[in-house]
């Protein structure tokens, strides 16, 4: 099968910004500033982002380039005879879908959202049936479903175009629009009156907020929002020429990331500050507290519009990278055409959405975790918690092992081309820091999850296995 390339250097960095922009970007990020302390959660991460974030990037990257393969295939083309690395490239065609199944119930929530603000749904009416519709919502298994089916269908038809006419043209016009849409949307949030306190309590790092537990989240967020591990990356690595060197075109998209993630807080505090939303209402912040706001604001019918366009094109853009890294894969283990495997993997993945889209209804009293969770709850903790860091930790392995793809290999690929170069002094810290850190991550990981009703391992050692 002959391989498919990118038609322009924008088009690459556009859509692997792409794929690492999502709502960890803008939903995620945000109410984790809130709840750990604004500026000191935001400076812990902004470090974690270049020390963690960028390395791995590198690595996975380099590791498509490469092997010109999927994340599939790509360990067959770089491992010695008899190794057994290829084992993970099967996980992460796993680790795709399942981030896939709950993450199109969260982009149908928004589209929702949206297209519930441009009919006027959404203003006018009283605060405490505002706060109730995002509860409502989820309890209607024909909205959850349908714009989960909305979502996913998007996604195909856009991929059945091809890589360049279909994912890096619609994307690249997504993204455009989705930066300019930020942009506008910040300048409003300036005018507001209380966002002078709350650009302060995002942006003036108080160092007395820095505890192990703000460290710990700042590291797990910097970590999982460029959703490394899963071959995300790696996919479009394989579509590069070698012009360009990698760490360059890495810090490009690391930047596109960190614009959007911050961008988001700028318009989200001072409007919290405005409406006396509490910015620590976690993940109801996006859903409950914002809608509430553009309830309350002049022209919020607009606002919250442009609002949830944005959120749904950031929502996208992801989808439709990560659904093109699951057909890439599908297509070199079965050689299919595009269409077939559009087809075949869109029905695929529409059925394993479904879970995920009735947990909070018709199957709410599958509760995996305790009486709050939800098949969501799950699948986020298999992908979040387990799949990511464990993943991220066989691609860094394989390019600083000898018994990998070794070092060597790993740095004069990424150094390949014109740009920003890995440096061979590197080497101890991606060799041994790096891969101790990403361990923490997930024991961290398991230690603090809350498995039942606030029941978590760490909690339980602390108070003598009680």
């Amino acid at each position: 099968m002959k391989r498919e390339r990118l038609g322009s250097r924008l088009g690459f960095i556009l859509l692997s910004a792409g794929c690492a922009i999502g709502v960890g970007n803008v939903w995620k990020f945000p109410w984790m500033a809130g709840q750990y302390g604004g500026g000191a959660f935001v400076l812990i991460y902004l470090i974690f982002l270049l020390i963690l974030g960028l390395p791995v990037m590198v690595m996975e990257f380099s590791l498509g380039r490469a092997s010109q393969k999927s994340p599939v295939k790509l360990y067959q083309e770089l491992e010695k005879p008899g190794q057994k690395w290829h084992i993970h490239g099967y996980g992460t065609l796993v680790a795709n879908a399942l981030l896939m199944m709950f993450y199109t119930s969260v982009a149908g929530w928004i589209l929702y959202y949206f297209v519930q603000f441009l009919m006027g749904n959404m203003t006018g009416i009283s605060h405490d049936v505002s706060l109730n519709l995002f509860g409502n919502m989820l309890s209607d298994s024909g909205i959850t479903v349908g714009f989960m089916a909305i979502v996913v269908i998007l996604a195909f038809v856009v991929l059945s175009f091809g890589l360049q006419n279909g994912v890096e043209r619609i994307t690249k016009y997504m993204m455009i629009i989705l930066l300019a849409l930020m942009v506008v949307l910040a300048i409003n949030s300036f005018t507001l009156d209380g966002a002078q306190e709350g650009l302060t309590f995002y942006l003036k790092p108080n160092l007395s907020k820095i505890t192990l537990d703000v460290v710990v989240a700042a590291m797990n967020q910097a970590f999982f929002t460029l959703s490394l591990g899963i071959g995300s990356m790696a996919i479009f690595g394989s579509y590069l020429g070698k012009d360009r060197s990698l760490m360059g075109e890495s810090v490009n998209i690391l930047v596109l990331d960190t614009f959007v993630a911050i961008v988001a807080g700028l318009i989200i505090f001072p409007a919290c500050f405005t409406f006396d939303v509490e910015p620590a209402a976690g993940p109801s912040l996006l859903f409950e507290a914002m809608a509430s706001v553009f309830n309350n604001m002049k022209g919020g019918r607009w606002w919250g519009s442009l609002f949830f366009l944005f959120m749904f094109f950031a929502a996208m853009t992801t989808v439709i990278a990560v659904m093109q890294n699951i057909l890439a894969c599908v297509r070199e283990i079965t050689n299919w055409g595009r269409i077939k495997g559009c087809i075949i993997c869109g029905i695929s993945m529409l059925v394993l959405s479904v879970p995920c889209a009735l947990g909070f209804n018709l199957w709410s009293e599958f509760k995996p975790f305790g009486s709050t969770s939800s098949v969501l709850d799950l699948e986020d903790f298999l992908v979040t918690n387990c799949l990511l860091p464990v993943g991220a930790l066989c691609y860094v392995l394989f390019c600083v092992t000898k018994k990998g793809w070794g070092f060597d290999n790993f740095l004069q690929e990424a150094n390949t081309g014109k740009g920003m170069k890995l440096k061979r002094w590197m080497r101890p810290y991606m060799t041994y820091v790096l891969p101790a850190v990403i361990v923490i991550i997930f024991i961290t990981g398991i230690l603090n999850f809350q498995f039942d009703d606030n029941f978590t391992i760490i909690g339980w050692i602390k108070n003598g296995f009680k």
